[in-house]
């Protein structure tokens, strides 16, 4: 419905939103922008900042989405604008967790390696490695993220990490290499 005000219920554990929006007539209609990357943004994200956060950081992204989805240009790529969106909450997720303290009542001994600490005797190896690519630098996660979990190309990455395409090939070739060193399955 190009051109007529939605009315749009978001509900957070704490509040619903109420948001009213008029979309351009050349872009779809959020709700079907929302299923059609809905899948692909929660796999990225889940990449980046695991199963547990994931869920809260792919609330936050949809919310900004469909909180600046009336002012987006009608020539935008939306793809790589949610997936933008995405990575700047994944970001804001780091933010934050560097600045809360956690309260224990022991002092846990420290691990020896962070191998054992990503849970390689798990026995579950697509969450041992998904767990030491969480300990990569922020670049190359995002990078091998976009890549193998969103099956972003190179051109798509680099827009949605704002470097160049050579930047981004880079960033997949290191955060491989890197894995190839460190991970054992």
């Amino acid at each position: 419905m190009p051109g007529k005000r939605q009315t749009l219920l978001t509900r957070c554990p704490a509040k619903t939103f109420r948001l009213e929006v008029t979309p351009s007539p050349a872009l779809p209609p959020f709700q079907a922008l929302l299923d059609a990357h809905g899948p692909d943004v929660h796999r990225f994200l889940v990449a980046l900042v695991g199963r547990v956060d994931a869920d809260d950081c792919h609330q936050e992204t949809w919310l900004a989405a469909l909180r600046a989805y009336p002012g987006l240009s009608e020539t935008s790529n939306l793809r790589g604008w949610i997936l933008t969106i995405a990575h700047h909450k994944a970001l804001d997720h780091f933010r934050s967790a560097r600045r809360r303290a956690v309260p224990v009542a022991d002092v846990p001994e420290p691990q020896t390696s962070a191998v054992e600490h990503s849970g390689v005797a798990s026995g579950r190896p697509d969450e041992d490695l998904w767990a030491q690519v969480r300990e990569l630098a922020p670049k190359q996660r995002t990078a091998l993220a976009l890549r193998y979990v969103a099956d972003a190309a190179y051109a798509e990455i680099s827009s949605v990490m704002g470097t160049s395409e050579a930047a981004a090939r880079r960033s997949v070739h290191e955060g491989l290499k890197r894995l190839r060193t460190e991970y054992t399955p």
